[in-house]
């Protein structure tokens, strides 16, 4: 593996455990400083662990993405030791249910996380990157950004507005050498599927795997690394001519389902 990010440094919201630990482990191969953010400390540590197994670096923080001031404040810390050249807003939580399933709290928690939280990280970034002149930000969007997906109010109405934001950011910083894009993955298989199934079909739970695998036309759920390397590319200068993008990484699910 090349090292096409070497002397960057990475921050990647999310970063204790699957796709963002993915994307954690994947830059740091490619070079990259990592800074890895989540909720718990205990949690980005085990990502810093299989890091500094591998020999690179990386350092931990906790952070609440939905918090305005903690994210202005851990973001400060940092940058006052680091220049964020890429900023990944992984953090994200899901949901199930139509609008009547959906309670003014739920809609709530996921506005806070999925797209306020996109808001307070990029905000903190964008001013550094701006008189740089420099920064990549990568944005996790969404099959369900641009397709409907029965049961997922919530979650589609946070991933649109984690599309359209990153259209609007794209526009808006083009000239000031800031790349920003999302990627809109289908269905990944995650510790977060592994929860749900035992959660809610302890009784059938590898025929519900297998159904939920077939949802997607290539007949498998994606995997983390390969979500990973995606961003990996998007983050270097090989994608230098790329902004205001949307990228599904999703095994044919929203073009070839019809």
């Amino acid at each position: 593996m090349g090292l096409r990010l070497r002397n960057k440094t990475a921050l990647v919201t999310g970063g204790g455990s699957g796709i963002g630990q993915s994307v954690c482990l994947r830059l740091a191969q490619e070079g990259a400083h990592i800074i890895a953010l989540d909720l718990t400390l205990e949690a980005a540590q085990q990502t810093a662990d299989k890091i500094l197994a591998n020999g690179d670096t990386v350092s931990t923080y906790a952070c609440d993405v939905s918090n305005h001031a903690q994210v202005n404040e851990v973001l400060a810390e940092i940058q006052h030791t680091h220049c964020i050249d890429m900023l990944i807003n992984n953090a994200g939580i899901a949901h199930i249910g139509n609008i009547e399933q959906t309670s003014e709290a739920d809609f709530d928690r996921l506005y806070n996380v999925n797209v306020k939280g996109v808001y307070n990280t990029t905000l903190a970034c964008i001013k550094a990157m701006k008189e740089r002149k420099n920064g990549v930000i990568i944005n996790l969007a969404s099959v369900a950004s641009s397709v409907g997906i029965a049961d997922r109010f919530a979650y589609s109405m946070s991933k649109g507005a984690v599309l359209t934001m990153t259209y609007s950011i794209a526009k808006d910083y083009v000239k000031d050498g800031i790349r920003c894009n999302c990627i809109a993955p289908g269905r990944v298989h995650t510790p977060f599927v592994d929860n749900f199934l035992d959660k809610n079909y302890p009784d059938n739970r590898v025929e519900m795997f297998e159904k939920l695998s077939k949802s997607q036309p290539m007949g498998r759920m994606g995997h983390a690394d390969e979500i990973a390397a995606l961003i990996a590319y998007l983050c270097s200068d090989e994608a230098a001519f790329i902004t205001g993008s949307n990228f599904p990484i999703d095994g044919g699910f929203v073009t070839l389902n019809n």
